[in-house]
């Protein structure tokens, strides 16, 4: 009788995997399914920075609104007259007309496209030669005080030029947002290509790299913020270019509404075509910026 209740109380030798197993997996509870809770909170932690400038910049904007329906309700005049200024109702009737509208989303859609034809050519010209007069010197020497030349010249002083170089209004307004979105990608390429680290460059002569790998392996990944900065900043030009060329010798366009609306004396036409006008600019900077990190997801923040 010992002998067979010594043999019940006599643990079990322990298997190979359990032997050389970490003590708190020997053990584990019965699996739990993990609540909405749970995941809802671990959503809230990740993305704590983002919804906070959501919110903040929700509030910013519920009293920006405020602010504005205060100051043309009351007619306020203090050094800037608030007498003749649309207030946001007035704006938001003139949206609500402007949706059902054909000609406005024409407007609109000749915007984007003359936008999209003027910077794409402007970012297959400039950022290839910012890289070539980046990485040779002669190249450098032979084109920059050209561009330092052309650089300071406004957009809209271009306008009597491109009406004379381009048989069309069409090609000489995507002239104009060429030229203003040309300049600030070629500058910052140029500027990224100086930042480049000669260490990188060397080691990688020393590893017999050649010339074109060199520049696609070592130049060009390391300019690329430099380059999505100088595009973000063209694209900002590029639409202050186009809403000046569209005043001046458009038919069609956001500006050109804008402009025709000031004409006419339809004030909350004008405030509507500048809200238009700002939100397509944010939303094609949102673009790039989304490009940027897609390209280069060591760079994100």
């Amino acid at each position: 009788m010992e002998s067979s209740a010594l043999r019940r109380e006599q643990p079990r030798p322990a298997s190979p995997a359990e032997a050389f197993a970490p003590a708190g997996l020997l053990r584990t509870e019965p699996h739990q399914a993990t609540s909405p809770l749970v995941y809802f909170r671990r959503w809230l932690r990740l993305n704590r920075d983002g919804l906070r400038a959501l919110l903040i910049g929700t509030v910013a904007l519920a009293l920006f609104l405020l602010a504005w329906h205060l100051l043309t309700a009351n007619r306020v005049v203090f050094f800037v007259r608030f007498t003749n200024v649309p207030s946001p109702s007035a704006v938001y009737d003139s949206l609500t007309r402007a949706l059902h509208d054909s000609k406005f989303f024409m407007h609109v859609l000749l915007s984007c496209r003359r936008i999209l034809i003027g910077f794409s050519l402007a970012a297959l010209i400039a950022v290839p030669l910012g890289l070539v007069m980046g990485r040779f010197r002669l190249i450098h020497e032979t084109l920059f005080p050209i561009t330092e030349v052309l650089r300071p010249i406004p957009a809209i002083a271009w306008v009597p030029m491109a009406i004379m170089l381009w048989p069309t209004n069409e090609q000489s307004i995507v002239f104009i947002t060429f030229l203003g979105s040309f300049f600030p990608i070629l500058v910052n390429t140029l500027h990224g290509m100086r930042l480049v680290d000669p260490v990188l460059v060397r080691a990688s002569q020393c590893l017999g790299a050649r010339e074109l790998s060199i520049f696609r392996e070592v130049y060009f990944p390391a300019s690329l913020p430099h380059i999505f900065t100088g595009l973000t900043v063209g694209m900002g030009v590029a639409w202050v270019s186009l809403i000046a060329a569209e005043m001046i010798s458009g038919q069609f366009g956001i500006g050109y509404f804008t402009w025709e609306a000031y004409s006419l004396v339809q004030y909350a036409d004008i405030a509507l075509g500048m809200i238009c006008i700002g939100v397509l600019g944010l939303g094609s900077s949102m673009l790039i910026r989304g490009l940027g990190r897609v390209v280069m997801p060591w760079n994100r923040k």
